[in-house]
């Protein structure tokens, strides 16, 4: 957990004594645009307290362990509704005229790699006006190494903060704001923040382990290079000039039952090599390495490549970010408005856990000497900072490893402390001081996404694309079948917290297959961001690539959002869509009645705090699909952290935090707690509220300190509320094989009543709900590969007029309720509905579903086998046409699979009686455009590619061209010669390529 709460309000005085750079960032009511002077922490010897008085120490260690001023933050957050509405500020009509026609700030933005800063002003203006002309509505500047595979043409590279990239940056704002685009920055380049100018005291550091068995009796000498050189953390992006020093060393009995049992071995400086005695039977040797500068920026351009930056130090930050402003504002002036937010990527720093004064801050916090048990606290490390799995060390008795867990969970705390300060809280100062917002992905080892993303004006999540397949969710892992990470809805739930409707979102990151992404595959993926809490996506991304660069240009990354792609024609069929979500999402809010509670202390204790987006360890294994289950079943959810819990009011049945009011807790498999968090839960319950326990009671709390006394209240506290209620404090084992029709007998049990009530609830359909003034509006969606489901919903106590709002057009038309105010939804595969109730007003045309089920009509169906007429337009200029007399998919003959670019099938039919009314054309793995005698019946992008004739049809001949867009996957895996097709399609999978599934003409008219 990252914050420990003191009962009491800090003084200023106390504040600036005890806290680092930035803790006053914001102010209750208003943001504070002040620099808070640096209140450097000394120094103090390796393995010793400072000399003070107990009273004194141990009033200053609780202070500083509750002393973020937190609630400030979250006021500043909910006072300045980041680019977006407040509540209460939309009248009737304009939230329909803005979701008929949103305006730039809600259309999806791009990561724009500069690749290799190679970059010219003409190219920049020329790709801004493509971006634009494609619906995107902003971009976020990114410069980044080149692509390895990727010839430069002889493009010079620019210097990253040099004069010509400044003028290049002022070319681009000034381009932004005329063509009224919004302009995010990324901070240096590449992740994490770094640079070759960068001091070795500003660069990162990490205290990690080695060890070497030994049997005894004997006497030892090392070499301390030797020992050095057995530290060696395989690391995904090591800096090629680290500093290591061997600070120190001890040996322990292999079986070990207290840490007292250590015996120090002198470690100095100067000497060349360690000895010591080994006591008889087996011993291990523990010593300590402090890595200096051994991480380099990931993918770093010229000028911010080099070694990364000490996250841990405000100052080291401070520095940094200050040669920033101070290059640009001196040659641009103010960056307020034409930028409008700073952004920091991904915090992956390989292990980073230190800082020169880091003892003293634990001390401080902790109120005990950190010292003694650091050789067996940490983990070795290995890529990306995940602890190895190789079993090393000493054997921990039981007692011995429950108090290494709970000083690793104060260990962890520590650290995610100071990160917050000294980090985030720096930043997001340094951002408002120069009149911008922050954006970050607030997230990882080193940062507690609940409190970091409701300190920052735009968190940030992330959803990938692993594979074009479109699977099924099932009885996996929580990340099959999903294109959202397990962080997103952390980061939505911080936000909501504070009181923030915008959230981005990096969407549609492809490092897999991203030349055979469709834009079915793009909007199965941006339906479930919206699912997970996000209100804006950041597309991942567009390659800066002159158009003199040969086919594919030049690509940093997937998903190969570009001029060049096949479908770019009708990309702003997606965009247009996302763009009218976003508008009606960033101007609601998001309900939510039931909160998640984690096992966060748990997870720290044991494993360490995990590399999120991509932990290596989920536990419980289902909490990133409880989540879930909750929207599923027609409810809306959040996770909390202790403190939230701790700093929250409960009344009339509900914990209240802001505007947030939640009826139920849900506890996976929570085994520590803190006792003034049961406190509170527990007085949930008193109040009517419902704790629900899955596998496992709490037991005991966290920490080392208190530990036992602790343990004991907790115990007594969940059992007392227990035997009063226990009704509302169930123990519930999971039933993972069924987790969608778990909850729903829990939810009906328990009584608690969801916002809508699915007759047939699933796990490939979802909702979720927001509620803007007197609108109530809901958004659901159908992602898995299974076919059309068909259900009631009703929807309790929601009232007024249900309309559906069509994202696609931008039409609104009625809804009529059924009995008890239902509604029957119909979702096909990767199809969505936004329904919207609202006071009765003006009215609409009332809605008509195409009828679109051979079952559901009642004339026979026709088949068109053919013979087809194909024309080949391909990508590379060549056009020819081919005859088929019955279709295939082109992947099967080996002179057909290159193809990339427009299919048009044509073929003639004949009608007799009765005209057909619809046309099947299966599933599509791309998009299709049809004319049915010369008239344009349409295009489909997703789903079931069916299209109404409309009158098309004639009696007698008719003459059908359909086109199919293809993806460029299976051309680009036909060009060895290609360094960047090669790179990116190696071992990818083929999928149908051109139309493969024989169409169908439905008859019958269309229904209701």
């Amino acid at each position: 957990m990252p914050w420990r709460w003191s009962a009491e309000p800090l003084d200023r005085q106390t504040m600036a004594s005890c806290l680092p750079r930035a803790m006053e960032c914001c102010s209750s009511g208003s943001r504070s645009r002040s620099d808070p002077a640096v209140a450097r922490s000394g120094r103090v010897p390796w393995f010793t307290l400072r000399n003070m008085d107990r009273r004194d120490f141990l009033r200053i260690a609780s202070l500083t362990s509750g002393s973020f001023a937190l609630p400030a933050l979250l006021a500043s957050s909910v006072e300045q509704h980041a680019a977006g509405a407040t509540p209460g500020e939309f009248s009737p009509d304009e939230l329909p005229h803005l979701f008929h026609t949103p305006v730039a700030r809600y259309r999806p933005m791009v990561r724009w790699w500069w690749n290799g800063d190679r970059i010219t002003q003409q190219e920049l203006l020329r790709e801004l006006d493509v971006l634009k002309s494609a619906g995107i509505g902003g971009v976020e500047i990114n410069p980044i190494r080149f692509p390895a595979q990727a010839d430069p043409m002889h493009i010079e590279a620019l210097t990253w903060m040099s004069e010509p990239w400044i003028k290049a940056l002022d070319a681009v704002l000034a381009g932004a704001k005329d063509r009224g685009m919004v302009c995010d920055m990324i901070v240096g380049s590449g992740w994490p923040f770094g640079g070759e100018f960068l001091t070795r005291e500003d660069q990162t550091q990490m205290m990690t382990i080695g060890t070497r068995e030994f049997t005894g009796p004997q006497r030892v000498t090392i070499a301390a290079a030797d020992l050095l050189a057995d530290v060696h953390p395989q690391l995904v992006s090591a800096y090629s000039d680290p500093q290591k020093q061997l600070v120190r060393a001890c040996v322990v009995p292999y079986e070990l039952s207290s840490a007292e049992q250590a015996v120090d071995i002198p470690v100095r400086a100067e000497d060349s090599a360690v000895t010591f005695d080994v006591a008889e039977g087996r011993q291990v040797l523990y010593f300590l390495v402090k890595m200096t500068g051994y991480m380099a920026v990931i993918n770093g351009a010229p000028g911010a490549s080099g070694p990364v930056l000490n996250h841990y130090s405000g100052e080291a930050v401070a520095r940094y970010l200050d040669r920033i402003s101070d290059a640009l504002t001196t040659k641009l002036g103010p960056l307020s408005p034409r930028l409008r937010a700073f952004f920091t990527d991904s915090i992956e720093l390989e292990g980073a856990n230190w800082c020169d004064d880091m003892l003293q801050e634990f001390a401080r916090r902790r109120g005990y000497d950190l010292a003694p048990y650091l050789p067996f606290v940490l983990f070795k490390v290995g890529a990306m900072g995940n602890a190895v799995a190789t079993p090393y060390g000493a054997q921990f008795s039981a007692a011995l490893q429950q108090q290494i867990e709970q000083v690793r969970y104060d260990f962890e705390t520590t650290k995610r402390e100071l990160f917050n300060e000294r980090f985030v809280a720096t930043f997001v100062a340094w951002c408002h001081r120069l009149g911008v917002q922050s954006r970050m992905q607030a997230y990882g080892m080193e940062c507690d996404p609940i409190s970091a993303g409701m300190m920052v004006d735009i968190p940030e999540c992330e959803t990938w694309i692993h594979t074009e397949a479109i699977e099924a969710f099932g009885n996996g892992d929580y990340t099959t079948g999903r294109s959202y990470s397990m962080i997103n809805k952390f980061v939505s739930s911080a936000a909501h917290l504070a009181g923030k409707r915008l959230i981005s979102c990096e969407e549609m990151t492809n490092t897999d297959d991203p030349f055979h992404t469709t834009l079915e595959r793009i909007k199965i993926a941006s339906d479930q961001s919206i699912l997970s809490g996000v209100t804006q996506p950041v597309l991942h991304g567009f390659n800066y690539s002159p158009p003199q660069v040969p086919f594919p240009g030049w690509v940093r990354y997937g998903t190969y959002f570009s001029e060049h792609n096949t479908w770019w024609p009708y990309f702003n069929l997606w965009t247009t869509y996302s763009a009218r979500l976003s508008s009606v999402l960033q101007a609601c809010e998001m309900q939510a009645d039931i909160a998640i509670l984690p096992p966060q202390a748990d997870v720290a204790s044991k494993f360490g705090f995990q590399r999120d987006p991509f932990p290596r360890i989920a536990y419980p294994d289902y909490l990133f699909k409880l989540w879930e289950v909750v929207h599923q079943n027609g409810s809306g959810c959040d996770y909390l952290s202790e403190e939230i819990i701790r700093k929250a009011t409960v009344r009339e049945g509900r914990l209240h935090f802001g505007s947030r009011a939640y009826k139920a807790v849900l506890l996976p498999k929570v085994q520590s707690l803190h006792p003034e968090t049961v406190q509170q839960l527990c007085a949930l319950v008193e109040s009517g509220g419902t704790l629900i326990f899955l596998d496992t009671l709490p037991e005991q709390s966290d920490g080392l300190r208190d530990h036992e006394s602790s343990s004991t209240v907790v115990h007594q506290l969940i059992a007392s509320v227990r035997t009063r209620h226990p009704e509302r404090t169930p123990l519930l084992p999971v039933r993972q094989t069924d987790m969608v029709g778990w909850y729903r007998e829990l939810q009906q049990r328990y009584a608690l009543t969801p916002d809508v009530r699915l007759s047939a609830p699933v796990d490939y359909i979802s909702q979720v709900h927001y509620r803007e003034g007197k609108r109530d509006v809901f958004f659901f969606c159908h992602y898995g590969p299974q076919d059309r489901h068909t259900f009631e919903a009703s929807f309790g106590e929601v009232g007024g007029a249900a309309s559906l709002w069509n994202p696609e057009t931008g039409e609104r038309t009625a809804l009529a309720r059924g009995i008890g105010g239902a509604l029957t939804i119909s979702l096909g595969p990767s199809e969505s509905r936004l329904i919207v109730f609202e006071p009765v007003g003006e009215e609409m045309k009332p809605f008509r579903a195409l009828g679109t089920h051979a079952h559901d009509l009642d004339v026979p169906v026709m088949t068109l086998t053919g013979p087809w007429k194909v024309r080949l337009q391909h990508v590379d200029g060549s056009d020819r046409t081919l005859d088929l007399a019955t279709l295939i998919d082109f992947n099967q003959r080996p002179d057909l699979r290159a193809f990339a670019g427009t299919l048009t099938y044509s073929c003639p039919f004949a009608t007799s009686g009765d005209l057909p009314q619809v046309l099947s054309l299966g599933r599509v793995h791309s998009v299709s455009k049809v004319r049915l005698n010369g008239h344009l019946l349409g295009v489909r992008w997703y789903g079931e590619h069916r299209y109404p004739l409309a009158g098309a049809a004639q009696p007698g001949r008719n003459e059908i061209s359909i086109e199919i867009t293809t993806t460029l996957g299976s051309y680009m895996k036909t060009l060895p010669d290609n360094p960047t097709a090669k790179a990116w399609t190696a071992d990818t999978p083929d999928y149908p390529l051109g139309l493969t599934e024989v169409p169908v003409l439905l008859g019958g008219a269309a229904q209701a």
